[in-house]
Order: C-alpha cells, then sequence, then structure tokens
C-alpha cells in the first residue's frame, strides 16, 4: 500500500430539520391545540484514531465528506429523526488543522482517541414550545440550524521514541534492519528510502522502543532539493535523534564535518524544537577503517565539529557495537519516563 502521511479534505456536517406548525385535527375535538414537533438534529462527523490504519491514503481520493441534515418536525407531537454521525477512521498519530483558520482541531495520538471535526445543526422548534395561557393558538416555528462546514488538512507523525537523522546512504536503513525485525529497502544508491519506516527494538524480554527511519536529508532541502522536509514531521514525536555519520562516504571528495553541519542547519530551519532535541552521533561503516585508527578519526571530527557530543561507533551491516548502543538507547528513554510527571488519580 503506498504510504500517504498528509491529504486535505472537506467535512459538511448536517442541517438540523425545520420544525413545523400543526395543529390536533381529531373528530369531536374542533379546538384541539398546537401539536408541531421538533426537527431532528443534523449528523455531525468525527474522526477517530485506530492502530489497524498507517496511511491517509484513503483521504487523498475521498475528500468530500457530508453528513446527512436532521428530519423535519411532524404532527401529533412527533419530533423528526436526528441524522446518523460519520465517523472517519484514520492512523494513530494524525494532527488535524483548520485550513482557513489555522485553528489546531486534535491530534489523535492514542489508539480510539476521538475528536469532533464537524457539529451538526440543531433542529428547530415546532409551535408546540410557544404555546401558552396568552397564546392558545401559535403559529411559530423555527427552521433547523445549519452544520458546520470546513477545510480540514490531516497530517501523519508516526510515533517513534528514537529518530534516525543522515544523508542519503549513510546506513540508516541497514541499521534499522540490523537491529529490529523491519526489512526497509537497502540499495547502493541515494534515496533508496523513499517513506518512513517503523522497527521494534527489544532491549531484553520486556523492554523495548520504537525507532523511525525516515528518508536522507541533504544540504538544500529548504529550497526543495532531494526529498526536501516533507517527511520530518515523523521525527517530531520522538524522545531522542540519532544522527548516522558515513564514516567513508561513496564519494571521495566528500566532506563529512561540512555534511554534518549542513544537515543540522536544515533540521534547525525546519523546526527549532526538533533541532533542540537530544542528538546523538553515530559513526558507522567504522568496519572500513582500521582499529587502532578509529579513535584518532572521531577526535578529529568531534574537534572540527566545535561541539563534543555523546557518540557510539558501530558497523550496521556487521552488528558491531550495535547492541551497546540499543542498552543506552533503552537506558536513556527509560531515564526520561522516569521524570516526566504523572497525573493524580482523581
Amino acid at each position: 500500500m503506498k504510504f500517504i502521511d498528509e491529504a486535505r479534505i472537506e467535512v459538511h456536517a448536517g442541517k438540523g430539520g425545520d420544525g413545523v406548525a400543526s395543529f390536533r385535527r381529531e373528530k369531536f375535538v374542533p379546538r384541539g391545540g398546537p401539536d408541531g414537533g421538533d426537527g431532528g438534529r443534523g449528523g455531525s462527523i468525527f474522526a477517530i484514531a485506530d492502530r489497524n490504519i498507517n496511511t491517509l491514503i484513503d483521504y487523498r481520493y475521498a475528500r468530500i465528506h457530508r453528513a446527512k441534515n436532521g428530519q423535519k418536525g411532524m404532527g401529533a407531537d412527533c419530533f423528526g429523526r436526528a441524522a446518523a454521525d460519520i465517523v472517519l477512521r484514520v492512523p494513530v498519530g494524525t494532527v488535524i488543522n483548520d485550513i482557513e483558520s489555522g485553528e489546531f482541531i486534535a491530534d489523535l495520538a492514542q489508539d480510539g482517541e476521538r475528536a469532533l471535526l464537524a457539529k451538526g445543526g440543531t433542529g428547530g422548534l415546532g409551535n408546540l414550545h410557544f404555546k401558552s395561557s396568552t397564546n392558545r393558538a401559535p403559529r411559530q416555528f423555527t427552521f433547523g440550524e445549519a452544520g458546520v462546514s470546513r477545510f480540514l488538512k490531516l497530517e501523519l507523525k508516526v510515533l517513534a521514541d528514537v529518530g534516525l537523522l543522515g544523508l542519503p546512504n549513510a546506513g540508516k536503513s541497514t541499521f534499522i534492519r540490523s537491529i529490529s525485525a523491519a526489512r526497509p529497502k537497502v540499495a547502493d544508491y541515494p534515496f533508496t528510502t523513499l517513506q518512513p519506516n517503523l522497527g521494534v527494538v527489544r532491549a531484553d524480554e520486556n523492554r523495548s522502543f520504537v525507532v523511525a527511519d525516515i528518508p536522507g536529508l541533504i544540504e538544500g532541502a529548504a529550497e526543495g532539493a532531494g526529498l526536501g522536509h516533507q517527511f520530518l514531521r515523523h521525527l517530531s514525536r520522538t524522545r531522542l535523534l540519532l544522527h548516522i555519520i558515513d564514516v567513508l562516504p561513496p564519494d571521495p571528495d566528500a566532506d563529512i564535518v561540512r555534511d554534518a553541519k549542513a544537515l543540522v542547519q536544515e533540521l534547525k530551519k525546519y523546526d527549532v524544537a526538533l533541532y533542540r532535541k537530544p542528538r546523538w552521533i553515530v559513526f558507522n561503516k567504522l568496519d572500513l577503517i582500521p582499529e587502532e585508527e578509529r579513535s584518532a578519526f572521531i577526535a578529529t571530527f568531534q574537534k572540527k565539529l566545535g561541539v563534543n557530543r555523546k557518540h557510539f561507533k558501530i558497523s550496521a551491516l556487521t552488528g558491531e557495537g550495535c547492541r551497546d548502543l540499543v542498552f543506552a538507547i533503552m537506558k536513556h528513554i527509560e531515564s526520561i519516563t522516569a521524570q516526566t510527571p504523572t497525573t493524580p488519580e482523581p
């Protein structure tokens, strides 16, 4: 199934049914009085998060969602029937915003979470409501209210604890294949990864976390180079970023320090909050460098980078160093979870 993480839709809630002016008319009851019922409520439109859905592809083709109107009121004190609501099922992690006003509507981050997108109109009142001691035969009634209409943007942000950041062919997909059961495509050409991939990593029997692998980011992405920033939203929920560095890139003229700085700047252009997340450096493909030269290589890189960040040495292909990195990530996530305050029960 094609991965779609953004869609624009229209939602139109139903109009409330009109009230009615009616009078009781039966044999031997010449002055039965008013008996006009109310109109029914118009259908509303809701969104609900469903963990069995992982793409917004359905909403690329079904863009308009319209609920039915409420039924008109009737005589004999009969109220109109309310219209059925419409429920749109979306992937867990979907963020919904109003396009015209920019209003934030919902962030459906948990399975079964529900949000009202467009409220149906209230039904009108029949003349039954207007009778009084001084108005024995009211002919007043009200019309049903119009339902809410909105133009909405649906944006999927995958739920992951750890996000992989790096240039194309840095070895992100190979790394996620090495530590999890995920099997993203791996090849020796740029932009092998064309859509986000999620992998569940098990540190041991009862401890695990989720890793997100997104297409590589290159310099100039803010101006549309490569795949641009279109997938960086999937890192916004992560607690930790791993900056994967290819120690021996295919291009012999490549400057890995300059490329690393450029990538971080692209991250900052996209979202300062994402730029400020904890970020570890992971030196990949170290099996290609003699063991006695590795420490000097890393020290030189850190000095040129100007930032002494926490770093790890791995080979995603052979698995060297990956297990130590997994346990370090697990420990970091558990420490963050322990620091997060819990809401006391009422």
